[in-house]
């Protein structure tokens, strides 16, 4: 596309859809299990947990830690040239699921283990926005 958001975008379907909605309204949205209580990323029909089916949709404080990273050095998709280096990440947020994303706004050297983020949201394209983390 473009001049328009070139990289990689997970498929919209009925299952995410309410994640993306949130993400858009500046919210971190994940499911938690009616039956257990276990909160669940990425979203699913089924309840890992307890199988259930039944679940709500529930705001997520957007705070978590670093678990663990990789920093990307070198060009691997075109999309990506004008951010390297770029960090992907796995945060594991406060409400317990990990998410794999991306944190921003810190030197990839600055980054350790525990470092406590915060959610942020980038806008990808008119109906998207990515959640990143940054420094908390």
């Amino acid at each position: 596309m473009a001049g328009g958001y070139e990289k990689p975008l997970p498929a919209l379907t009925k299952v995410n859809a309410e994640f993306w909605a949130g993400t858009k309204a500046g919210e971190l949205r994940l499911q938690r299990c009616l039956r257990c209580g276990t909160v669940r990323y990425p979203p699913g029909s089924h309840c890992p947990g307890c199988l259930s089916r039944e679940h709500t949709w529930a705001t997520m404080s957007g705070l978590g830690r670093l678990w663990s990273w990789t920093v990307f050095w070198q060009q691997y998709f075109g999309a990506f040239k004008d951010d390297i280096p770029y960090v992907v990440a796995l945060v594991e947020l406060d409400e317990g699921p990990l998410l794999t994303t991306t944190v921003q706004g810190i030197d990839p050297a600055d980054l350790r283990c525990d470092q406590r983020v915060r959610v942020a949201f980038r806008p990808a394209t008119e109906e998207r926005c990515l959640p990143v983390f940054e420094p908390a």
